[in-house]
Order: C-alpha cells, then structure tokens, then sequence
C-alpha cells in the first residue's frame, strides 16, 4: 500500500513539475513524501519496488 502511495505522489509531482510552475513548492513536498514511503519501506525490511 506504501508503494502504491509513493508512486501516485511521484506521478504527481511529476506531472507538476512538467505542467504547473504555479504550484512548486507543493509539487516538491509531494516527492519528499514519496521519498519517505520509500524509505521507510527500506527500512521495514519489504521490497520497495513491489
């Protein structure tokens, strides 16, 4: 479920980085947060590309 959380918020921020300047400080709050999901499931010990 982490996984499906950290991936939905990097297309976001991806998808806003390409298409709303508007919106930049938000945009890289959403890839500190799917940085986080990724690493705590590092640290879980799970596979976090699964």
């Amino acid at each position: 479920m982490l996984t499906t959380i950290a991936v939905i918020l990097l297309i976001l921020w991806v998808l806003g980085f390409v298409g709303f300047h508007v919106l930049g400080s938000f945009i890289h709050i959403l890839l500190v947060i799917a940085i986080v999901l990724f690493l705590i499931r590092i640290i879980r010990g799970e596979n976090p590309l699964k």
